[in-house]
C-alpha cells in the first residue's frame, strides 16, 4: 500500500531494523472500516481502549495480540454484538456504532465465529440459504403479497449457495447434515456462507483454530482466492505462520489498545510486540 510505512530502513552505512510506529496508521487511500477511539469496559476490567484504526479496502489486515489482548472484544464491538462504552465504528462511511448485528451486516460487515453454530437439523446446504441479506421470504407481508418474488429468491439463492459450495470444493457435504461434520469442514461451510451476503468487509475470528493442517491450508487457499477476487478480511489469528503468511499489514492489540502496525517482517522484530507476548498482556 502507498501509504504503509515500511518497517526497515536503510541508513548510509548500514540496513537498520526501525521501531515501527506507536499505534495505527491512519489517513490510508480507501477505508473500508475505521474504528475511532472505540472503549469498552466489564466491571472494572477495561477490556478495549480507545482503540483506532483503519482498514484499508483489498486488504488482508490481521489483528494479532496475547491472550487476553481484547482482541474478540474488538471484533464483538465491530459487528454489534456489544455496545461500547464511547468511539464510534464506520463501514463505507456510514457509522454503524450500536447497531443490532444485522443491521451492521446489511452495511456490509459480516464476521465469522471461533466456533462456529452448528444448526440442528438443516442439512450443509439449509445452513447455507440463511447466508445471503435481505431476503424477501424473511417478510410474512412478502410471503403472501409477492410469493412469485420469494420464490425466484430463493431459487436464484439455492443456485449460488450450490456454486459457491462447488467453487470451496465441499459440494460433496451439502446433504450431510450440519452437525455431522467437523469442525474444519464446519468452518469451509461458514466461509462459504459468509460469501452469499457478499460482504465489502469480512471478519475472521480465528479461521484455523482446532482445524487440522490439511483443512487449514484450504482455508488459507479459499481465503487467497476471494481476497484475489476483491474481498477486504480482517482476521483474528493464533497461529501467527497462519497470519504472517497471509496478512498485510499486521495490528497489534495490546491491553485493549493499539500498540503499533506494521508489515510482517516489522512486527515481528518489534521489541514492544515481542515485549506484549512475552509479558503476556492482560
Amino acid at each position: 500500500m502507498s501509504d504503509q510505512p515500511e518497517s526497515t530502513v536503510a541508513t548510509e552505512s548500514s540496513d537498520v531494523t526501525a521501531t515501527p510506529q506507536v499505534g495505527a496508521v491512519e489517513d490510508k487511500d480507501d477505508v473500508v472500516l475505521r474504528v475511532d477511539d472505540l472503549q469498552k469496559s466489564f466491571g472494572g476490567l477495561t477490556a478495549t481502549d480507545h482503540a483506532t484504526f483503519e482498514v484499508e479496502r483489498g486488504t488482508i489486515t490481521g489483528l494479532i495480540g496475547p491472550n487476553g489482548a481484547g482482541k474478540s472484544t474488538l471484533f464483538n464491538l465491530i459487528s454489534g454484538f456489544y455496545e461500547p462504552d464511547g468511539g464510534t465504528v464506520t463501514v463505507n462511511g456510514t457509522d454503524v456504532t450500536g447497531m443490532e448485528p444485522y443491521k451492521v451486516a446489511e452495511h456490509g460487515l459480516i464476521r465469522t465465529f471461533q466456533t462456529p453454530r452448528k444448526l440442528e437439523g438443516m442439512t450443509v446446504r439449509e445452513a447455507m440459504l440463511i447466508g445471503p441479506r435481505n431476503q424477501p421470504g424473511e417478510s410474512f407481508l412478502t410471503l403472501f403479497t409477492s410469493p412469485g418474488t420469494v420464490a425466484e429468491s430463493e431459487s436464484a439463492n439455492l443456485a449460488e449457495a450450490e456454486r459457491i459450495l462447488e467453487e470451496f470444493e465441499i459440494d460433496h457435504l451439502a446433504t450431510q447434515p450440519a452437525t455431522d461434520i467437523s469442525g474444519g469442514q464446519m468452518k469451509l461451510v461458514e466461509l462459504a456462507r459468509a460469501m452469499l451476503a457478499e460482504p465489502e468487509v469480512l471478519l475472521l475470528d480465528e479461521p484455523v483454530a482446532g482445524v487440522n493442517p490439511t483443512l487449514a491450508k484450504k482455508l488459507k487457499s479459499q481465503i487467497r482466492r476471494l481476497h484475489e477476487q476483491g474481498t477486504t478480511f480482517v482476521l483474528i489469528e493464533h497461529d501467527m505462520e497462519f497470519v504472517m503468511d497471509l496478512a498485510d499489514p499486521i495490528i497489534v492489540l495490546d491491553q485493549g489498545h493499539v500498540l503499533t502496525e506494521g508489515t510482517p517482517d516489522g512486527v515481528r522484530s518489534d521489541d514492544r510486540v515481542i515485549e506484549a507476548y512475552l509479558g503476556g498482556g492482560a
